[in-house]
């Protein structure tokens, strides 16, 4: 018979110290500032190995706000803010919160676009043998519409999700085994970028053109190889943004106006998509 070791109780205590966790198990140790470095190699690695796994190369990434509704949410979401207004009727925060509601009922009209647009992108191949895997930040808004649409198509869809200090968690039409989450946005733009052979924008505030801008001055300076940027809505993207003006100053050339297009509707994004790589036969890595 095998004969056991007694383990002193100064040993048993030893092993429950701090110091005697293995590093990659604690915690405290992982989370030091000196240690980040470490930490967005592992947010690199971690989504990089899986989607290798899963034979991800090409993507369409969809950007827009997380303040778009689709109309059912939309209303319901007027509905709790007027209830709740009701029974305080003095606070101006609902009552700011209420008028934003309803500023954005137009834009129902764009969660559909997205979602329907998904569906498109997810069924049909861009170019011959090739097919694009939606990928969006993983949130609500237009990114749960264009995983929605995906998930409505029955393909899988990636989720980009951020932590940020008003909670933002995942949509549900994420595919579990492609919902990952980030602390560095750095990185997690790094992951929208890779695999991109077209991208998406819908309107939105400053996180939309945080990504929208990264992607056009990758591809103006030769970082990024050229791929279709379609964005939704031109009435909205000419009253906030005067490319054209840029370009009469001088801060942009003429031919960076072509970097983009402008779609209304889910065809039309898709036929811009497919008409650039008609053009632009899809070869080898999509980065640089």
């Amino acid at each position: 018979m095998k004969k056991t070791q007694k383990i002193s109780k100064e040993v048993l205590a030893l092993r429950r110290t701090k110091a005697y966790r293995k590093a990659y198990t604690d915690d405290d140790f992982m989370s030091r500032r000196e240690l980040r470095p470490v930490r967005l190699q592992l947010e690199l690695l971690k989504p990089e190995l899986a989607l290798a796994e899963h034979d991800i190369k090409t993507t369409v990434v969809v950007f827009g706000s997380a303040r778009t509704r689709s109309a059912e949410q939309g209303a319901g979401r007027e509905a709790e803010l007027q209830a709740l207004l009701k029974e305080n009727p003095g606070d101006p925060a609902l009552k700011s919160k209420l008028a934003a509601a309803r500023s954005l009922r137009p834009s129902a009209k764009y969660y559909e676009v997205a979602r329907e647009f998904a569906k498109i992108a997810s069924i049909r191949d861009c170019a011959p043998g090739r097919r694009l895997t939606v990928v969006t930040g993983g949130g609500p808004g237009i990114m749960e519409a264009a995983n929605r649409g995906a998930h409505e198509a029955g393909a899988k869809s990636v989720g980009l999700n951020i932590t940020l200090d008003m909670e933002q968690g995942p949509n549900p039409y994420v595919s579990p085994e492609f919902c990952f989450r980030f602390h560095y946005f750095a990185i997690r733009k790094m992951h929208f970028v890779m695999r991109a052979r077209a991208l998406v924008a819908f309107p939105g505030g400053f996180g939309t053109m945080d990504e929208l801008f990264e992607v056009l001055t990758l591809i103006q300076t030769g970082k990024k190889r050229l791929l279709p940027i379609v964005l939704v809505g031109r009435q909205y993207w000419t009253d906030i943004l005067n490319f054209d003006n840029m370009a009469k100053w001088g801060y942009i050339a003429r031919e960076d106006l072509k970097l983009f297009r402008y779609a209304e509707t889910a065809e039309e994004i898709w036929a811009h998509i497919t008409a650039f790589y008609l053009e632009h036969p899809i070869d080898g890595d999509p980065g640089k």
